[in-house]
């Protein structure tokens, strides 16, 4: 457990920890910063304290036993009533890790309106299914999802907690490792449990995707991380698995929040998620400037795919954020993903190399994507394309 103290001979009254303190519980008495029993121990206050008068205390005399926890927990997200792709791929991925150390996976849901979804879940390989049901709970809101998944963990004690690496798994996951004093390693692509230690073995891009670092959580229980969309593969459904639907009402008190939800906007008529594609053409320095990104889209609409773009493609302005493939943007997984101009360095290759098929279209023969590639046409994009672009339209006529 964890303690938060406030130094009577070092704090000097300045207030600065009042306001740097999310959660309100922070007051001034007779010149001393007082902190209330509901402090959070985010360690905002410890950090804007220029004097060092603010410290949190981690009690490393109590050992966690890591013994008492089992099972890979999956923490499902539903929007609109429909529960994301990115669940079906973790519970894929937890059903392989579970099976090689003989262990159960379980998936949190938390929503308004479960419809199918338990049963659905359980075809995709989850053993039980904690279902939190609450109006509070049709969109995600920070402070009820922390407090029942928070519960939800140190009741059901899982060995590892996976969910994806979305904006809700990035805001959500922090919070709950530090309710629960452990580790979390972010925006994994890579898990695999060792068989002698039963650690979770964590890869992620590290320094900037230069490297590739496997990250280990030994002495503290739950193994948290979070995962890209689109890196692990979803498993069939099938429909004669068995399965435990268990309800997890939430506590007194754990629905509150702060915040408030105006309106909720749907991505508009016409726009696409790349990463919801089958095909993906995908354009990037070699592109050269935004005119010519209309060649792609030339050929995305023959192909009925969408256009990708590497970060430099973005950078410098030729096609919107939302298309940009890579460690700095989407994790896509299509069918076929047609790189053009792309050289493949390891910050795009993250995001793209778990598509089933690749082809690149570059003139440096000495590109990286050429080492990972299914085909690559050593070429200029500019003569190849509107070559691709004819035949197509010859073959369709």
């Amino acid at each position: 457990m964890a303690s938060i103290e406030v130094r009577k001979d070092t704090c000097v009254g300045c207030g600065a920890c009042v306001p740097a303190c999310p959660y309100g519980v922070i007051s001034m008495e007779d010149g001393l910063a007082i902190i209330s029993d509901e402090c959070y121990l985010c360690g905002a206050c410890e950090s804007s304290c220029s004097f060092g008068a603010i410290i949190i205390r981690q009690d490393k005399s109590e050992k966690v036993d890591i013994s008492e926890y089992s099972g890979i927990m999956v923490l499902a997200e539903q929007r609109d009533r429909v529960v994301d792709h990115s669940t079906l791929e973790l519970l894929g991925e937890a059903r392989r890790l579970a099976d090689s150390c003989g262990q159960e996976v379980l998936a949190a849901l938390l929503t308004s309106d479960c419809g199918d979804w338990p049963a659905r879940l359980v075809e995709h390989g989850a053993d039980r299914v904690l279902v939190t049901s609450a109006a509070e709970l049709t969109h995600f809101r920070t402070e009820p999802f922390t407090q029942i998944v928070s519960r939800m963990i140190e009741e059901m004690r899982p060995a590892v907690v996976l969910a994806a690496a979305t904006t809700t798994g990035r805001d959500l996951m922090p919070r709950i490792a530090k309710n629960l004093n452990t580790g979390l390693t972010a925006d994994c692509t890579e898990l695999v449990i060792d068989g002698e230690s039963g650690n979770l073995m964590q890869t992620r891009p590290a320094f900037g995707g230069n490297i590739m670092a496997t990250i280990v959580c030994a002495d503290t229980r739950p193994q948290m991380a979070t995962v890209r969309p689109r890196v692990m593969k979803a498993l069939e459904p099938d429909p004669a698995r068995a399965g435990e639907v268990v309800e997890f009402p939430a506590a007194h008190g754990e629905l509150d929040s702060r915040t408030e939800i105006l309106e909720f906007l749907p991505l508009e008529e016409g726009e696409v998620d790349i990463t919801e594609s089958d095909i993906i053409v995908s354009g990037g320095r070699g592109v050269k400037d935004s005119t010519n990104f209309a060649l792609l889209e030339e050929l995305a609409g023959l192909l009925d795919a969408s256009v990708g773009a590497s970060r430099a493609s973005v950078d410098a302005g030729w096609i919107p954020y939302p298309h940009q493939v890579g460690q700095t943007g989407k994790t896509v997984n299509p069918k076929t993903y047609i790189a053009c101009g792309i050289s493949g360095a390891i910050q795009h290759r993250v995001g793209m190399q778990s598509s089933d098929r690749i082809i690149a279209i570059n003139k440096d023969e000495t590109a990286p994507i050429f080492e990972f590639c299914h085909e690559g046409f050593i070429g200029d994009l500019f003569e190849i394309l509107p070559l691709v672009i004819k035949e197509i339209k010859k073959r369709r006529s």
